[in-house]
C-alpha cells in the first residue's frame, strides 16, 4: 500500500465539468433571478428550462397551453421576455444551455439579437441548443413539423452556426429521453447515432457548408445523455458511445483530426429512477449515477446537471437545486477524482462489456440504415415500438420484483422522513396566478410592439418573408432572425411555419407493442382479465372500452402509453390517440367511442385546471356514468381536491403496480354502473 502523495508530487488536477442547474420557472423576472442566484452560488454554466407552450410553438393565450404557462420552465414569447431572461447576466461570458427543439433556431435568434443588444461579439456566443427533434417524436413530445421540415430547421440552424457563431453547439443530440422512455443502452446508443448520421448527412447534402469546413460541423455536435443506476453498464456505455463516435466519425465522413472526432457530452442523471416512496433514497442514486460519467477520464462528461431528490414529488425548491450543485461541487473539489489518469484503462471486465456494447449497436444502427435511417425508422413507427415494448419489458420485471428498487418493492417499511413531513412545503408550486399575468403581458407586447422604446417594425412583412423562405430553399435562420427584431411572438413565428409546412402527430407504439404481462393462470393478471370480461358481460357489451387521453402540452406520454398497453393485454379495446388535446377533444372522442371509462396522464402540473375541465364537460354531456382517473405526478393536496371534483382514483409514481391499477379502473367501472363488487377469488 502506498502512501499517500504529497501535494508537490500530485499530477496538475483537471478542470472540472461545467456545473448547471436545469432551471426556469413562472416568468421570465423570477428565473433571471434564480439564475443570478445560481452562479452567486457557484455554478458554472446556465440550462434553461422553458414551459411547454414555448417548447411546441404557442403562444400563451393558445387553448392548449391552458394550465400549463411557466409550470415545467419559463415563458418566451418574443424578444423582451428574452432580455428580462438575461437582464444582468453578460451573454458574451456565460456557457448556456437551452432545452429547445421544434423551436430552437426561434430561441436561438432571440438569443442572439439580446446579445447582440449587450454589445457582444457574437462569434464569441457559448453554448447548446438541443434541437433534436427525433427524440421529440420517440419520447418527449414536444414536436410541431414533420420530420422533413424539422430536419431541415436543424440543417440550417448548424450551416448557420458554423459560419456565425463558431462556438455554438447548435445540436445536442439527446438519448437522455430514450432511457427515460424504456431504451436498453444498446437501444441509446444507437438511436442516439443513428440521429446523428441522419443529421451529418443533411448538412453535408445540403451543399451549405464546403467539404474542407465539414469537421468544424462535426466538432459541434454534442451529445446529451442519460446516466442510470446500474453503473458498471452506464460507465461502458460511455466509453463504447466514444468509440463508436470515433468510427463512424472517421470512417463515414473522412474527418482525420481526432480532436473534431471527440465524443463531446453533456449529462442529466436519470429522473426515471427518482421514487415518490422514500424520496431520501434518491440522493444516493443521483450521487451513484453521477460517478457513472465522471469517474472514468477517458468517458467524462464535460457538463453535468443533476436532478433533486424530491423531482419525483413536484418541483424542487432552490434549496434542492442547491443540494444537487454541492454534490458535484464536493466531487470535484474535495475528492482527489481530477488527479489522476483513467482508472479503467486495462480491466478485463471493462473491455469486455464495451466491446460487447459497441457489437450490438453497430448491429442496431446497421440495420436503421437499411431501413432508410432515422427518420424513416420514426415514420415507420419502428423506433417507437421497440421503446415502448422495451419499457413493458422494464416494468414487468419490477412488478414481479426481478428489478429490486428500495423503498418501492423492497425494504418498503420507514421510519417517518423529516423531509416530507409536510409535503405542502417539500416542493415549489406556481403561483395560479402567474398565467394571467404573464397573458395580459403578452397582450400588452402586441398592443405596443411598435412605440417607443422599441420601436420594432411591423411583424406582417417578416412573416411573409418567413413563409417565402420556408416555401423555397434558402436557409430559414436570416427570416428567423428578422422576425426576431421586428417583435414577431413565438406563436406568430411557429404558426407560419405551420401554414407552409403542416404538423405532424408521431405513431404512438402502443398498438404494435408485444404482451410484456401474460394472464398466466393463477397470476394478477388472469384474475384482471376475468374481472374485465365479467363487467363487460354485466353491461351487455363485447369489450370493456378505455379512453386514455394526454390533455394540454405534456408530451412525457410513456405512463400513458405503458397503462394503454397493459389495459389492451387485460381485455379492454383502448383508446389511445396521442398527446396533445384539448379537454373538449378528450371528451368528444370518449363519446363518440362510448366508453366504459377515461384516464388522465398530466405529469406537467396542469392537472388542476385541465381535469376539472373534463369532468364538468361530462357532466354537461350527462355522461356522469364514465368514472375519470387521474394519473402523474399529482402533490397530495392535490388529489384530494381532484377527488372532491368528482375524480374516481389518482395514481402517482409511486403506484408502480400496473396490473394492480387496470383492475381498480374496473372496479370503478362497476360503481359507476352500480354493479356488485367482484368476490375476489380465495
Amino acid at each position: 500500500m502506498t502512501e499517500r502523495q504529497p501535494a508537490e508530487g500530485k499530477r496538475e488536477k483537471d478542470r472540472p465539468w461545467l456545473m448547471r442547474t436545469y432551471a426556469g420557472h413562472s416568468t421570465a423576472e423570477a428565473s433571471n433571478e434564480l439564475y443570478r442566484r445560481n452562479l452567486a452560488k457557484g455554478q458554472t454554466g446556465l440550462s434553461v428550462a422553458f414551459d411547454l407552450p414555448t417548447q411546441t410553438g404557442y403562444d400563451s393565450d393558445h387553448i392548449l397551453a391552458r394550465g400549463e404557462v411557466g409550470r415545467v420552465g419559463v415563458p418566451v414569447a418574443h424578444l423582451g421576455d428574452m432580455r428580462r431572461l438575461f437582464q444582468d447576466i453578460p451573454l458574451e461570458q456565460m456557457n448556456t444551455s437551452m432545452t429547445i427543439n421544434a423551436t430552437a433556431m426561434w430561441l436561438l435568434a432571440l438569443y442572439q439579437v439580446v446579445a447582440e443588444e449587450q454589445g457582444a461579439d457574437i462569434t464569441k456566443l457559448q453554448g447548446t441548443t438541443q434541437n433534436d427533434i427525433v427524440k421529440e417524436y420517440l419520447s418527449r413530445g414536444t414536436h410541431v413539423f414533420p420530420p422533413g421540415p424539422s430536419l431541415r430547421l436543424t440543417t440550417d440552424m448548424i450551416a448557420y452556426t458554423v459560419s456565425h457563431i463558431p462556438k455554438w453547439n447548435p445540436i445536442n443530440i439527446c438519448s437522455y429521453h430514450l432511457q427515460e422512455a424504456g431504451a436498453t443502452p444498446v437501444q441509446e446508443i444507437a438511436y442516439a447515432m443513428s440521429t446523428a448520421i441522419a443529421v451529418l448527412d443533411a448538412v453535408r447534402d445540403s451543399g451549405q457548408v464546403p467539404a474542407e469546413k465539414f469537421g468544424d460541423v462535426v466538432a459541434r455536435i454534442s451529445f446529451f445523455v442519460n446516466a442510470g443506476v446500474r453503473f458498471i453498464e452506464e460507465m461502458c456505455k460511455m466509453r463504447a458511445f466514444g468509440r463508436i463516435w470515433d468510427q463512424v466519425t472517421r470512417e463515414r465522413y473522412g474527418i482525420e483530426n481526432p480532436k473534431q472526432r471527440r465524443f463531446r457530452y453533456g449529462v442529466q442523471v436519470n429522473s426515471l429512477g427518482l421514487t415518490e416512496a422514500q424520496p431520501e433514497n434518491n440522493v444516493q442514486r443521483i450521487v451513484l449515477e453521477m460517478l457513472a460519467v465522471t469517474l472514468s477520464k477517458d468517458a467524462r462528461a464535460r457538463a453535468v446537471q443533476l436532478p433533486a431528490w424530491n423531482e419525483a414529488l413536484g418541483l424542487p425548491r432552490p434549496w434542492d437545486q442547491q443540494w444537487s450543485l454541492r454534490i458535484q461541487q464536493v466531487l470535484a473539489h474535495e475528492s482527489d477524482l481530477l488527479e489522476y489518469e483513467d482508472i479503467f484503462e486495462g480491466s478485463h471486465v471493462i473491455e469486455s462489456k464495451v466491446s460487447k456494447l459497441v457489437e450490438e449497436s453497430l448491429a442496431e444502427i446497421e440495420r436503421i440504415q437499411e431501413m432508410g435511417g432515422a427518420m424513416a425508422a420514426v415514420e415507420s413507427g419502428y423506433l417507437k415500438s421497440q421503446l415502448v415494448s422495451s419499457h413493458a419489458e422494464r416494468r414487468a420485471r419490477i412488478e414481479s420484483g426481478q428489478e429490486k428498487i428500495i423503498g418501492v418493492n423492497i425494504f418498503e417499511t420507514t421510519e417517518p422522513n423529516p423531509l416530507t413531513a409536510d409535503l405542502d412545503t417539500a416542493i415549489q408550486t406556481v403561483d395560479p396566478a402567474v398565467e394571467a399575468r404573464v397573458i395580459a403581458g403578452l397582450q400588452h407586447w402586441r398592443d405596443t410592439r411598435y412605440q417607443p422604446p422599441f420601436n420594432h417594425p411591423r411583424p406582417c412583412k417578416a412573416l411573409e418573408k418567413l413563409k417565402e423562405a420556408a416555401k423555397g430553399t434558402a436557409n430559414l435562420m436570416e427570416a428567423t432572425l428578422e422576425c426576431a427584431r421586428a417583435g414577431v411572438t413565438t406563436g406568430e413565428w411557429a404558426g407560419a411555419l405551420r401554414e407552409v409546412f403542416g404538423e405532424f402527430r408521431a405513431p404512438t407504439g402502443v398498438s404494435s407493442a408485444p404482451v410484456a404481462v401474460p394472464a398466466e393462470e393463477g397470476s394478477a393478471m388472469s384474475e384482471v382479465r376475468r374481472k374485465v370480461d365479467l363487467t363487460a358481460k354485466d353491461l351487455g357489451v363485447g369489450k370493456l372500452r378505455f379512453l386514455v387521453g394526454k390533455p394540454g402540452l405534456d408530451g412525457h406520454s410513456n405512463g400513458a402509453e405503458q397503462i394503454a398497453v397493459r389495459a389492451r393485454d387485460a381485455g379492454f379495446e383502448v383508446v389511445y390517440q396521442g398527446i396533445r388535446l384539448t379537454p373538449e377533444q378528450i371528451v368528444d372522442a370518449a363519446l363518440a367511442e362510448d366508453v366504459h371509462a377515461v384516464g388522465l396522464s398530466i405529469l406537467s402540473g396542469s392537472h388542476a385546471q385541465l381535469v376539472p375541465d373534463v369532468l364538468e364537460r361530462l357532466r354537461v354531456a350527462g355522461a356522469t356514468d364514465i368514472p375519470v382517473i387521474a394519473g402523474g405526478i399529482i402533490p397530495n393536496g392535490d388529489a384530494e381536491q381532484l377527488r372532491a371534483a368528482g375524480v374516481a382514483a389518482v395514481f402517482t409514481p409511486k403506484d408502480f403496480d400496473i396490473t394492480g391499477i387496470i383492475g381498480r379502473i374496473v372496479d370503478e367501472i362497476r360503481k359507476a354502473n352500480k354493479l356488485d363488487p367482484l368476490e375476489v377469488p380465495a
